[in-house]
């Protein structure tokens, strides 16, 4: 061979697949699509067949269940991209089950042989590739038989220019125990994880010859739509340089002069303090800075409805197209699932600035597994998204206890670049609410205390710190004995 070939690649038409997969599924491969029972293996298969079907790519799908292919064909015609209008023209389906019945693996690819030869297709399918090893097994077929019998099947199918998708239930990897596994140019294998009461879907392309296929495990769900996979986003490192000179507004002039100039863009930021104090006002004051300048910000709601959350500001804002809204109240998400719906709505409105209201909502929609390990979920979500260049405020409510002071109940304090909090102190008879930088990464701020409330909807900060005197431990009420300016 003396010039380079080059391979096409074929568009699957599942959502995030061909990213995975590294750019499609290679022209004339031969594929396995394995996992357990029920994790989706022929609606990925049909999805895939049906994106790719046309007069000029024609398609072949074997069956080998012991009953005709009707009864699947009922549930896959309820997804929208089951065409009806293709089967029997641009797709056909053949039951292996008479030919399978002797056990007899030349049989079953002479008759392989046979369909493709008369109805030249460019795609061809075998569900389940597992049952015709077992009835060859069960019928005392060696395994060398098994493996020429797969070898061979390769060879034809490349010889008359297909694809092929062998379709079988395995629940681990068994390179050892069938020649499947080595032959095979493309392996996608489908898992479920169960953890405690909720199932996470995992796809994995554990091999594909010939191109750069993205590691990992990754997230998908089985929706009305299809199958959707949600590519595990980690951080480009060398995709954004921010240089840290540039400060944003919070919308709140005392507190950028208390932050030491505004935050520093492509920051993360924990605004921490107890109910009622008014992070979501803060927040809010953030992003309406933002469209101020031109810049359009996204809030993703992961604690309240739209219309409790939603202040008339902040309203006014998402209807008139400058602010994104994601509801995300759904429990059981995954942080692929929820970094891919920030990142699409991050890259279509070119946002420079997101709210996450509030991290305790974060982690109650996350499924079990990712609650367990929520330090490295939020890592994971600031990292990918201040990666982007985007700043990033973060809300989280603590119990205000006065003496027990707490930047994060979840110990994550350390992976935001600033933190501000909000408390409360009692202080002739009343609360009062004061406010404080407790950190701004590699620069100056302010580090007193200020008083500060809120009229018509904005925040007015005290431009004069509060005297020490008047704050101890959080309690400043005469009352109570303790001393006061």
């Amino acid at each position: 061979m003396t010039h380079k070939v080059t391979i096409r690649r074929l568009a699957t038409g599942v959502h995030g697949l061909d990213e995975v997969l590294g750019g499609g599924i290679p022209e004339l491969s031969f594929n396995l699509i394995a996992g357990a029972p029920g994790s989706g293996k022929t609606t990925l298969a049909h999805q895939i067949m049906f994106s790719l079907a046309s007069p000029e790519c024609k398609t072949l799908f074997f069956t080998v269940v012991g009953e005709p292919p009707l009864k699947m064909l009922r549930y896959q015609q309820q997804f929208p991209f089951f065409d009806t209008d293709q089967v029997n023209k641009t797709i056909r389906y053949v039951n292996l089950a008479d030919v399978l019945r002797e056990g007899d693996f030349d049989q079953v690819l002479q008759r392989i042989t046979e369909e493709v030869r008369n109805f030249d297709p460019r795609l061809v399918f075998v569900d389940s590739f597992r049952s015709v090893v077992q009835a060859g097994s069960a019928n005392g077929a060696p395994s060398e038989s098994l493996k020429h019998f797969i070898q061979q099947l390769g060879l034809e199918m490349t010889s008359w220019q297909a694809t092929t998708f062998l379709i079988g239930e395995y629940t681990a990897p068994e390179a050892d125990l069938t020649p499947i596994f080595t032959v095979a140019d493309g392996i996608i294998w489908l898992s479920q994880l169960t953890h405690h009461d909720s199932i996470v879907r995992k796809i994995q392309v554990v091999k594909m010859r010939g191109q750069s296929q993205k590691m990992g495990l990754h997230t998908y769900r089985i929706g009305s739509q299809g199958i959707e996979v949600f590519p595990r986003m980690i951080l480009d490192s060398g995709a954004v340089h921010v240089s840290g000179d540039k400060r944003l507004s919070l919308g709140v002039p005392v507190l950028d002069q208390m932050m030491g100039g505004g935050l520093p863009a492509a920051y993360s930021m924990l605004l921490v303090g107890p109910s009622g104090s008014g992070k979501t006002v803060l927040a809010t004051e953030f992003l309406q800075a933002g469209v101020k300048l031109g810049e359009p910000g996204v809030i993703a709601a992961f604690e309240k409805s739209p219309n409790q959350l939603l202040s008339q500001k902040l309203k006014r804002l998402i209807t008139q197209g400058h602010v994104g809204l994601i509801d995300t109240r759904a429990l059981d998400l995954t942080i692929d699932e929820i970094l891919h719906d920030l990142v699409t709505l991050i890259k279509k409105m070119d946002a420079k600035r997101v709210v996450i209201d509030s991290l305790s909502g974060f982690e109650l929609a996350l499924a079990p597994v990712f609650r367990e390990n929520f330090r490295e979920t939020l890592y994971r979500l600031v990292a990918v998204l201040t990666g982007m260049g985007v700043t990033v405020v973060m809300t989280a409510e603590l119990e205000d206890r006065y003496t027990d002071l707490r930047f994060s109940a979840y110990g994550n304090a350390f992976l935001a670049d600033a933190i501000v909090m909000q408390r409360y102190v009692e202080l002739h008879g009343q609360f009062r609410k004061i406010i404080s930088v407790v950190k701004v990464r590699a620069s100056e701020h302010s580090k007193e205390l200020r008083f500060y409330d809120f009229k018509d909807g904005e925040m007015r900060i005290d431009p004069t710190a509060v005297p020490y005197s008047n704050v101890l431990s959080g309690r400043v009420d005469p009352g109570l004995g303790l001393p006061v300016a």
